[in-house]
């Protein structure tokens, strides 16, 4: 998976949870249940790391590192990605702009690293 899809990704998870807090501030309010469903951070955490094999004998150190080895650079990405997202939105808030959401700004970096992604 490409670092702009991840990102991509990592956008709408962040939407997902914003909505997800909202709905649950509702439901709290209202004295109702939100039903919880799979959510895109478990779908995008399955889609990034690779499925692993380790040798039937293969030793715990062997293991270890062979998971270590496959996992890393797929970790590497997606905190990258919400390393990346972090800084935006923080960089939002310390400007100091009340007339710009969060929510608006991660729309407009997913419609921004779109058209970057098919140019």
């Amino acid at each position: 998976m490409e670092q702009t899809e991840i990102i991509l990704r990592a956008i709408g998870v962040l939407t997902e949870t914003n909505a997800m807090v909202r709905r649950i501030a509702q439901a709290d309010e209202d004295d109702t249940e939100v039903e919880s469903t799979e959510t895109q951070l478990g779908a995008l955490v399955t889609e990034v790391f690779p499925r692993v094999e380790v040798p039937s004998d293969a030793g715990p150190a062997e293991a270890g590192q062979a998971v270590a080895d496959a996992y890393l650079p797929a970790t590497i990405s997606l905190v990258g990605a919400f390393a990346f997202l972090f800084s935006e939105l923080a960089d939002l808030h310390d400007s100091g702009r009340t007339d710009v959401k969060a929510a608006d700004l991660l729309q407009d970096l997913a419609l921004r690293m779109s058209r970057a992604d098919n140019a």
